[in-house]
């Protein structure tokens, strides 16, 4: 069983309000994430919200089994929308593709290669490289516990700087996504 997450939770200060549900080509910032993993066919799908949840999981289109998880926690970093998250999984999920919330252009092929690779693999973890930089992660079981003890605003990248024999870096076109921090972040329609 492969899980996917979606981190919503977050207050989304610098942007000036709840971005989440910002429009972005036709429907809401969150909505892109959401989209890029049922699209990849993900066995279960974990929505984190905090920040304005009731609106942030009410403003999306989740699958009929999808769960969303409220993060009470969410003003103390991502670390810990991403500890709710793995707490939230399925005893049977093999690995965890983690998104953000706010970066609309990951998509769904990318999701199925970083499963791929996994598959073949059974790596601690598995990274998209863009030319530029890296992109989203999946994180194996067997580290769930590991990144679930996380601090502070880090997500994988403290896991991967500290255990570089863990990753499994997966090639991809184009640009790293960009996170919309600020409302001129946004992509032009």
């Amino acid at each position: 069983m492969i899980s996917g997450v979606v981190l919503a939770a977050g207050t989304g200060s610098r942007f000036g309000a709840t971005k989440q549900l910002v429009p972005v080509e036709g429907k809401p910032l969150a909505q892109h994430a959401v989209d890029a993993l049922v699209e990849a066919g993900v066995d279960e799908l974990v929505l984190v919200t905090g920040h304005d949840a009731v609106r942030v999981a009410a403003g999306l289109k989740l699958p009929a089994d999808a769960r969303v998880v409220y993060n009470a926690a969410y003003r103390d970093g991502q670390a810990t929308s991403l500890a709710a998250a793995l707490h939230a999984l399925d005893d049977e999920s093999e690995a965890a593709i983690v998104l953000m919330a706010d970066q609309p252009s990951v998509k769904a092929e990318v999701v199925r290669a970083l499963v791929a690779r996994f598959l073949a693999t059974r790596k601690q973890i598995v990274r998209a490289i863009y030319e530029d930089g890296p992109g989203p992660s999946l994180l194996s079981r067997e580290i769930y516990a590991e990144a679930g003890h996380l601090h502070g605003d880090v997500g994988a990248r403290v896991l991967i700087a500290s255990h570089p024999e863990w990753v499994e870096d997966v090639a991809c076109v184009g640009r790293a996504p960009r996170d919309v921090d600020t409302p001129g972040d946004l992509p032009s329609d």
